[in-house]
């Protein structure tokens, strides 16, 4: 506290201009009130009660290996989190998570270095590629595969389709081997049993090993040729849709044709702009937040809403048809990604509905005028917008 009175920063207290509230004398975490001024005090149109629906990789476990590291926020961290659940994960030069698979599916996005990554389908058709930094990958469940960080490492977000879904849970070729008599072991591969003299006692997870050489000298050949699908995708590559207030990237089933249980946006919001008024019809929404910061206001129906402060590192969730928006309140742009289990992206924009139905229902039912009738917008897009006051229109491609 006497550090931040040093800086001649105002101490926060619980209380709006109206004079609602009062002063909390402590014992306080002032460096949190600081960066959730929402929590402290909440709007005015926040009420009734809603879940925690954020949650911050910076307070999640850390689980550190000799070869890179990994923290997760599941339905463990985030209880209202069900349908999704995400790890972060960062692999050294060299460094593997370990030849493994899931019950679930593994979508990923590669948030800056380099990496290699192998699969192979129930056909016994294979994939090797590189993946650097905005790509994403996508394994379907029960299809085995490992990464490797390359010459500068990589870190990346890794997403399940299961809330309950922990990494440190997985199926994986070095627990299942120590777990295998060796002359079981012997039998199923025609060699001695020798052959599995230092094989690890338990399950190995990330281990470092030796860079890998270039993806031409590590192509192995398959007889049944490589996957029909491609499990890895250039999200960056793709032209945003342009708004307003900022781009947007989808990546679904109908472009990303592999990922069939995880669907996805990179949103940005440019300073002063918002992701405006909507919701998702078809799943629950599972937010990454990359830069920047802002507030999310998330209306839960029967006059409950309530407002959270976001920023870099954090994880946001939006339970199933909730109406919520994302603003800017930072001087960078904010980065995050939006993902959904689902094979389709999809999502209804309060702006879009009532300008398709008649104005007199809508003039009636919100008792509005005709200012904001006209304004009303018809185009279907996941929208990006400024405020009409500092509305400035940008149609220029990225």
């Amino acid at each position: 506290m006497s550090d931040k009175r040093k800086a001649g920063m105002p101490i926060p207290q619980p209380i709006r201009p109206d004079g609602a509230g009062g002063v909390d004398c402590g014992p306080r975490d002032i460096w949190r009130d600081l960066e959730n001024p929402d929590l402290l005090v909440p709007p005015v149109t926040d009420n009734g009660l809603v879940p925690g629906l954020v949650f911050s990789f910076s307070d999640a476990h850390m689980q550190l290996n000799h070869g890179g590291w990994s923290r997760e926020v599941t339905s463990r961290e985030l209880p209202a989190a069900t349908e999704l659940a995400g790890v972060n994960m960062y692999l050294t030069p060299g460094g593997v998570r370990e030849l493994h698979w899931h019950q679930q599916a593994e979508w990923s996005f590669m948030i800056c270095g380099s990496a290699r990554i192998t699969a192979i389908d129930a056909q016994g058709r294979n994939y090797i590629a590189d993946v650097h930094k905005g790509d994403l990958w996508y394994f379907p469940p029960g299809l085995p595969h490992s990464i490797q960080g390359l010459a500068e490492g990589a870190e990346f977000l890794l997403v399940f389709d299961d809330g309950a879904f922990s990494d440190l849970n997985t199926l994986s070729i070095s627990d299942w081997a120590a777990h295998t008599p060796r002359s079981v072991l012997a039998a199923n591969f025609g060699v001695p049993e020798g052959a599995f003299a230092h094989i690890p006692a338990e399950q190995v997870y990330i281990y470092q090993a030796k860079v890998p050489g270039p993806i031409s000298e590590q192509q192995v050949a398959s007889p049944y040729g490589s996957v029909p699908l491609p499990f890895s995708h250039r999200l960056m590559d793709q032209e945003p849709l342009v708004t307003s207030g900022g781009t947007v990237r989808i990546a679904d089933s109908s472009n990303f044709r592999i990922a069939k249980n995880i669907a996805a946006a990179l949103v940005e919001i440019k300073p002063g702009a918002m992701r405006e008024l909507h919701w998702h019809p078809n799943a629950d929404e599972w937010q990454y937040y990359l830069s920047g910061q802002g507030r999310m206001t998330v209306f839960a129906g029967n006059g409950a809403a309530r407002t959270y402060n976001v920023r870099a590192g954090d994880v946001g969730y939006v339970p199933f048809a909730y109406g919520h928006y994302i603003q800017n309140t930072g001087t960078e742009s904010i980065w995050f990604l939006e993902m959904f289990r689902s094979d389709r992206f999809a999502d209804v924009s309060l702006n879009q509905w009532m300008a398709l139905t008649p104005k007199a229902l809508v003039a009636t039912n919100l008792k509005v005028n005709d200012e904001l009738l006209n304004a009303l917008d018809s185009v279907k897009q996941p929208v990006v917008k400024f405020p009409a006051a500092d509305f400035a229109p940008n149609t220029k491609k990225e």
